[in-house]
């Protein structure tokens, strides 16, 4: 029992590396690539495209080869998941390439109260008042984090806006459909992301060209620009991944708040490689947030300790009357054993 758990927490450990490590790798890599002062690649939904189709890509292996298997999910299901998903992935993107990465991650702070509240409307949610108190001084830390970061354009916000409510919405999602259809992370991802690379490499050219008045066709590519699309598409793949996983064991509240420990590294890494302003009210609002974090890990434990203890009784309480006659019967005519003689006592 206690090696399982061991088991348990060592993949939960593996599931928010591998989220932290891809998430921040492909910040990076997309900035660099989507940047003026990089190789100005401003075709954020196109980027998505090949996203998918990597992805689709390795679902596709993967089930000709037997190392997963795919289970029955209506269509309609998946078409409704793949709007949704490709609504937030790509307004991603765009806050990515009309923001700054400190808004950026900032945004994405803000999706922790959204989750909180889509998760009481569409299933009656409820959260202690230590969890709230959590959410609250997240919130207050990404209050003092917007406040400093001037560097937002109508176009943009309203880009953060789109994708934050999405985002909440598609993750809330993964979580139940897993339940739902009792299928695994990666085999809803492989089913998804074929629906997700279709369309957005149908319509995303279009897109990107009503943005920013340029079409891929005539954009240059260079052997750096191949780099970091390849390197992008790879990224993402894990990315996908650790997010499917992380959601399909825990909550969408959970895997937004405690997912922000890489904040902290997007910040500093957006500072020293892309010169973006990090000032003395940006750290403390980083550090409050942590807190809030922190606070919010504290109170999920206690929540689980008092769900442990009102399960005991309910399951002392939980026999049926015909278990108990049954069981009654069955100590009244099982013979009794003298432990010292081995004989058997009528």
């Amino acid at each position: 029992m206690e090696s399982e758990k061991k088991q348990s927490a060592v993949s939960d450990v593996g599931a928010w590396a591998m989220n932290v490590v891809s998430s921040v790798g492909i910040i990076m890599a997309n900035k660099q690539l989507m940047s003026s002062s990089g190789y100005a690649f401003n075709f954020a939904t196109t980027l998505t495209g090949f996203h998918f189709a990597v992805t689709a890509l390795v679902g596709l292996v993967s089930n000709s080869t037997g190392l997963s298997a795919s289970k029955h999910v209506p269509l309609w299901e998946l078409l409704w998941f793949s709007i949704v998903a490709n609504t937030s992935i790509t307004g991603m993107n765009l806050s990515l390439m009309l923001n700054s990465v400190g808004f950026y991650q900032i945004s994405k702070l803000s999706m922790i109260p959204v989750v909180c509240v889509m998760e009481w409307i569409l299933h009656n949610k409820h959260y202690s008042k230590e969890v709230k108190m959590s959410v609250l001084v997240v919130v207050v830390g990404v209050g003092v984090c917007t406040v400093t970061d001037v560097k937002v354009n109508a176009k943009g916000f309203i880009c953060a806006c789109v994708a934050v409510l999405s985002t909440s919405l598609q993750q809330i999602s993964i979580g139940s459909l897993q339940k739902k259809y009792n299928i695994g992370s990666f085999e809803l991802l492989s089913k998804t992301a074929p629906i997700q690379a279709l369309s957005l490499l149908m319509f995303g050219p279009f897109i990107d060209y009503f943005l920013n008045g340029q079409f891929i066709s005539n954009y240059k590519l260079s052997s750096g620009a191949i780099f970091f699309i390849l390197l992008s598409c790879s990224l993402a793949v894990f990315c996908n991944v650790s997010q499917y996983l992380c959601i399909g064991r825990f909550s969408a509240t959970s895997f937004q708040v405690l997912g922000h420990m890489k904040t902290v590294c997007v910040l500093t890494l957006g500072w020293l490689l892309f010169d973006s302003a990090l000032t003395l009210k940006n750290i403390l609002g980083m550090m409050v947030a942590v807190l809030g974090m922190i606070i919010y890990s504290w109170a999920v434990e206690i929540e689980k300790q008092a769900n442990a203890k009102l399960a005991i009784p309910y399951a002392k309480d939980s026999m049926t009357e015909e278990e108990i006659r049954l069981l009654k019967e069955g100590v009244e005519t099982t013979p009794i054993m003298d432990v010292e003689l081995g004989e058997t006592k009528s």
